[in-house]
């Protein structure tokens, strides 16, 4: 006997998102789970699991939280192009997806939960305009709040975009393509926690104006949450805070805080880990006998005391370097730093140092994508690297990171409002920026040292873009707060923000937004926005203009030279030829390489530009259609009784009839013409079997009238 599956805790929620309804399905799959649910808005269908392991992790300082976002080629109907025609590791999107997810609910766990806690949110179907990474965002905060994993959320997210002078919330793909300003927001309820921006040149306050209104979405969203939490939620489960040594703390502070304070009281990194490890050496001098756990504690019982140090100088207004609270550290900018290379740039802020270094080749370098996304190619391309010795480390270089991937793609999302169309440099770019020195802020000055390296290469931008952060200090008991411009590494790590803001002299062309704490408000986040401005409008106009004050006029003697032109779609047969010669004799004859679209664009490269240009007549001269009316120069190619024939181009030539040969009955061609004379004719149209008809006659009457 056969029983049909029950489902009694099946239950379905609504709501209205920038009017759609997004709507939300529990207690039907993956019941085994700790806490799952189904989210649908449009066509877009994402999963989302939350599991957590019961017994805490040992031997570890940090919380093991795991986001996965895991794309799936039949969401859109595809067959992955891989060999083995199945998914692979992560897209560089859907690893971004994925921090997008991540970096709003860390913050949120208690910083001494122990638990592994993996949420995983599983693309179903994608159908483009409705985004999946607010779908599958919104679905981790509502399986991480119905579960019994402990957790200070709900958070939401939302999309808003600005074009032609509206706010549009959740856009789709061609309203996000075409809008000026871009953000993506999440939020608990009362306060943003992460911010994300593309931007053309934005106002600060047109940005402005698109968090808020985020936020306010995020409100409403928060609520609905809420109310699924109330009703299928699970009671938080009780977990025993990771162990710290309070009374080997309390001595460590009475004893040796002026030790931290002296040893963070310092400009220079290295002076500071070494007056930091003469302190550690000498706490365990002290305190180790005493307690036996003492290596077990000293990491967390350090960081806590430069903690308490850092913190309580910045709410004073000092730093721990001395400077100002909107002052940057000291500047340098240097272009053409590598031979060979297409465009270089060497970019210092303090013990922060970024090499970029620019390549440019023909178009079929895109990269090509085979992902869930709309976007099959990507003509710019940044990657950065961040190996284990700029921050002093010996470490061995692992597989790229999703935090090298973020910080790359970060740099990618500032540069590219400024990247030439393909018609205006039909190139693909890439952008590699070398970490050389860290000590905060590399992915900003990753954005400086790019912009020097095209600008170098002769990539002629739109204008420089600079990146900047601001850092925040906080008190929760009395609310007060400071922000401080130009954050270093021990401001980062002991800090609660690191606001990004890249951007021209006109506008932001990007931000980034990561905390440590449990949210910001508006005006924390316009004082940040108002510093970084000034902040920025400061190292393009004092550093980085003086240094490279245009783009070079050429590119490099070293970098392919490309022409491109546009040829009618019913030439692309004859350029082409039969089973490909002519454009192989072209390439052949000229050592170029050219490449033709379907929609007529010709792009041809060479190292050499006159092989550029020798390719670039040839393909003029295979789609040269002559004009009625106008004047030509060409060479008699040809004499009979009854005419001449002049070629005017190559392979391009036409008749003119002996009474078209002058103002007068001419009896002989050759009286008026020889084999090999050059004379001017004027194209009089095709007759009725495609074949050129000139005029000498006319041709010399319009120039004598001339």
């Amino acid at each position: 006997m056969i029983t049909h599956k029950q489902f009694p805790n099946h239950k379905v929620y609504e709501m209205e998102i920038g009017g759609r309804p997004f709507t939300v399905e529990t207690g039907k799959v993956a019941e085994l789970a700790n806490a799952e649910c189904i989210c649908r808005y449009g066509d877009t269908v994402v999963l989302t699991t939350c599991t957590s392991n019961p017994i805490p992790k040992a031997g570890i300082d940090y919380f093991p939280l795991t986001i996965e976002f895991e794309e799936r080629m039949y969401s859109v109907g595809r067959i992955p192009g891989s060999f083995n025609r199945r998914e692979g590791k992560p897209s560089e999107r859907g690893i971004l997806n994925s921090r997008i997810i991540d970096r709003p609910m860390r913050p949120l766990f208690d910083e001494e939960l122990r638990n592994d806690t993996v949420v995983t949110c599983t693309v179903l179907a994608n159908d483009y305009d409705n985004p999946v990474e607010i779908v599958a965002s919104l679905g981790a905060s509502i399986a991480i709040a119905s579960s019994d994993v402990p957790w200070n959320g709900p958070v939401a997210t939302t999309n808003v975009c600005h074009l032609n002078g509206e706010y549009i919330i959740n856009p789709s793909a061609d309203q996000r393509n075409a809008c000026d300003c871009f953000v993506c927001i999440s939020s608990t309820f009362e306060k943003v926690v992460m911010i994300e921006t593309e931007a053309n040149e934005a106002p600060e306050g047109v940005v402005l104006e698109a968090i808020r209104i985020a936020h306010e979405t995020n409100m409403e969203i928060v609520k609905f949450i809420n109310g699924i939490v109330a009703e299928i939620g699970k009671p938080k489960f009780t977990f025993e805070k990771a162990a710290v040594n309070h009374e080997l703390l309390d001595d460590l502070m009475n004893y040796g805080l002026d030790q931290i304070e002296y040893a963070l009281d310092t400009p220079d990194k290295n002076v500071r880990e070494e007056r930091l490890t003469a302190a550690r050496l000498d706490f365990a001098e002290k305190f180790a006998d005493k307690y036996e756990d003492f290596d077990t504690h000293i990491e967390v019982c350090l960081y806590k005391m430069q903690k308490k140090v850092v913190k309580k100088w910045l709410l004073q207004g000092k730093r721990v370097d001395g400077r100002g609270m909107d002052e940057i550290r000291p500047l340098d900018a240097e272009v053409g730093v590598l031979p060979r290379v297409h465009g270089s740039g060497l970019f210092t802020r303090g013990q922060t140092q970024v090499l970029s270094v620019c390549t440019l080749n023909t178009l079929s370098a895109a990269q090509k994508l085979d992902t869930i996304y709309p976007e099959d190619t990507k003509r710019y391309i940044h990657h950065y690297n961040f190996p284990a010795y700029s921050t002093g480390e010996a470490r061995a270089a692992r597989s790229t990171s999703r935090r090298e991937i973020g910080h790359g793609a970060l740099a990618e999302k500032a540069l590219l409002p400024v990247i030439p169309s393909v018609e205006e440099f039909p190139y693909a770019i890439r952008v590699v920026s070398e970490v050389l020195s860290s000590n905060g802020s590399t992915s900003q000055g990753s954005i400086c040292g790019s912009t020097l390296a095209l600008m170098d290469a002769g990539v002629p931008i739109k204008r420089p873009v600079a990146g900047i952060s601001c850092g925040l200090i906080s008190d929760q008991e009395t609310g007060e707060w400071r922000t401080f411009t130009d954050i270093q590494g021990v401001e980062d790590f002991h800090g609660e923000m690191d606001f990004k803001v890249a951007g021209t002299t006109e506008g932001i062309t990007a931000i980034q937004m990561d905390l440590k704490n449990r949210g910001l408000t508006m005006e924390i986040i316009a004082d940040a926005l108002e510093r970084c401005r000034k902040a920025r409008l400061e190292i393009l106009n004092e550093i980085m203009l003086p240094c490279i004050p245009a783009p070079r006029a050429e590119v490099s003697e070293y970098a392919p030279k490309m022409l491109s032109l546009k040829i009618p779609v019913d030439k692309i047969r004859e350029v082409i030829g039969s089973g490909g010669k002519t454009i192989q004799k072209i390439c052949a004859d000229t050592g170029a390489k050219v490449d033709i679209d379907d929609d007529g664009s010709v792009f041809i490269s060479a190292v050499d530009a006159a092989a550029a240009y020798a390719a670039k007549k040839m393909v003029d001269d295979i789609c040269f259609v002559p004009e009625v009316g106008k004047l030509y120069y060409g060479k008699v190619v040809r004499i009979l009784p009854i005419g001449a024939f002049v070629e005017i181009a190559p392979g391009h030539d036409g008749m003119v009839h002996i009474s078209k040969l002058e103002n007068r009955r001419v009896e002989k061609v050759e009286d008026v013409l020889n084999l090999g004379d050059m004379t001017w004719v004027k194209f009089m149209g095709f007759d009725e079997k495609g074949r050129a008809n000139f005029s000498r006659k006319d041709a010399l009457k319009e120039m004598e009238g001339k």
